[in-house]
């Protein structure tokens, strides 16, 4: 085994390749929309992968330019992404999706249009630089009380969450983007956030089967070329460690008997269901040395010293045998495997337009008419009043991505107003706000929220011509001279709303 004494004078750490291997399982973030130097001085040393968040990028152009700059340091650099569209979107992150998300794709249920989403949204990141993707969620939203799926899910159906969740796997690969399908072995049954504390699935394994691993499974028919691990304990599966952390669920279950042969790689290891329990060094060798290829970190570490700590915990697990080299060696192949197929030619067939995301949008919305009188509902001519029923934001979705009707609206209805609500008095602050307008009150996830209820309560005791908009999950019985699902909160899917509200 290759040695290297840390720190001592002739060392050189780029040559070693146990050290090497070690920065190429990593993946991770940084600050900035340039490269900073000490992340292009790692790639020369070793490192194989980035990922990309919000505030990293500023426009196309500028994202471009950022990918061809790490690429002069490492050619075939894994450049990755959590762009899953509609509401996580970090390509639009100051302005929305263009592009509805999982919950509205399901709602159409047409695998076809779902591929042809994926693909066009594949050729928009191909065309950025950006050559992995950490999408489509496969989670099985079968717990409508969940706080961080939701509308990131297809649905609450395992069929129907596989038969897309692998047409998005074909849509977006047909565009040389790899697939990172997650959360293996499934998110959707839980309570508890994930980067918050540490979720447990108590269903037993039969049900696990048949429900939550279904999508897995037909993403790795499709081919995925890489797998996102969840940070839940499943205790039917592995009692003693989340899936991130388990032999049995990433070797055995995923590996041995579901023949999957791709990238593993881990969900943030900050968060606090790992970073809370483990920390985030022994975190990432109890990961590598359970199955994980590759480690991702920087949603909220990124800088260097975070990629000195994994680099050394790693080579330093290895050297006192806790992780086998030849692991280590595996896992940084599997990487470059992928890196390789990145490389290769690849382009989507055909093209879907610029509109496909608008088109996907409209076909997902579902529409009450609650007129009363037997009449149906006129669309609106003057400016109304928006109430936004907002609630906190989801750390997967991020506070920054605007969301609803108002902005949509004002430009079909100049004069449009709007105002943000919460809490208990949330109804009789937007009843005072709206005066004499009509009023649109949006809501995301009603049925999660005791106060956003009252509030609607509250609103159409007052003024039962109401319009109400459900951008999160239409669990909710729709109410109101109109109510709109949306199935999503993207950009798309607010102005296909406002399209109705408006008549157009």
């Amino acid at each position: 085994m290759t040695t290297f004494a840390r720190g001592t004078a002739g060392s050189n750490p780029a040559k070693d390749g146990l050290t090497r291997d070690a920065l190429t399982v990593l993946q991770p973030g940084f600050t900035g929309t340039t490269a900073p130097d000490w992340l292009l001085r790692r790639l020369g040393e070793g490192l194989a992968s980035v990922g990309l968040f919000g505030r990293n990028i500023a426009s196309p152009e500028q994202l471009a330019a950022l990918t061809a700059q790490l690429r002069t340091e490492r050619a075939d650099v894994l450049v990755a992404i959590d762009e899953e569209g509609g509401d996580v979107t970090r390509l639009e992150v100051r302005t929305g999706s263009s592009f509805p998300g999982n919950n509205a794709l399901g709602a159409v249920d047409d695998v076809s249009l779902t591929r042809e989403v994926a693909a066009e949204l594949g050729r928009r990141l191909a065309a950025c630089g950006v050559n992995l993707n950490w999408a489509p969620s496969a989670d099985v939203n079968s717990n409508p009380s969940n706080p961080v799926i939701g509308v990131r899910s297809f649905g609450a159906d395992p069929d129907l969450v596989a038969r897309h969740t692998a047409a998005y796997v074909t849509g977006l690969q047909s565009a040389g983007v790899a697939a990172c399908t997650k959360h293996f072995p499934g998110h959707g049954d839980t309570a508890v956030d994930s980067h918050h504390a540490l979720p447990r699935i108590d269903a037993r394994a039969p049900v696990l089967s048949a429900r939550e691993l279904t999508p897995f499974r037909a993403a790795i028919g499709a081919g995925t070329r890489a797998l996102m691990t969840a940070h839940i304990l499943v205790p039917a599966l592995d009692p003693d460690h989340p899936a991130t952390l388990s032999r049995r669920i990433l070797t055995d279950l995923l590996r041995g008997e579901l023949g999957y042969d791709g990238l593993i790689v881990t969900d943030g290891m900050e968060m606090r269901a790992i970073a809370g329990t483990y920390g985030i060094e022994r975190g990432s060798v109890l990961a590598l040395a359970a199955g994980a290829d590759a480690i991702c970190v920087g949603g909220g570490l990124a800088d260097d010293e975070t990629v000195r700590r994994l680099r050394d915990a790693l080579v330093s697990a290895v050297r006192s045998g806790e992780l086998p080299e030849s692991r280590l060696a595996d896992a940084a192949e599997r990487v470059r495997s992928l890196a390789r197929w990145t490389t290769a030619d690849a382009a989507a067939d055909g093209l879907s337009g610029e509109d496909i995301g608008l088109r996907a949008a409209r076909r997902a919305l579902g529409i009450t008419d609650g007129s009363t009188g037997g009449g149906s509902f006129t669309p609106l001519t003057e400016a109304p009043y928006v109430a936004a029923l907002t609630p906190v934001a989801n750390i997967a979705v991020g506070d920054e991505t605007p969301w609803g009707v108002a902005a949509e609206l004002a430009r079909l209805l100049p004069g449009t107003e709007t105002g943000s609500y919460a809490g208990d008095d949330a109804g009789t602050a937007a009843l005072t706000a709206a005066g004499p307008r009509r009023i649109v009150a949006v809501v995301r996830d009603e049925h999660r929220h005791s106060w956003m209820a009252t509030a609607l309560d509250t609103l159409l005791a007052a003024r039962p011509d109401t319009i109400i908009v459900e951008m999160g999950l239409p669990q909710s019985t729709p109410r109101g001279a109109l109510h709109i699902a949306t199935h999503g909160a993207a950009r798309v899917c607010g102005r296909a709303a406002a399209e109705v509200i408006a008549g157009v």
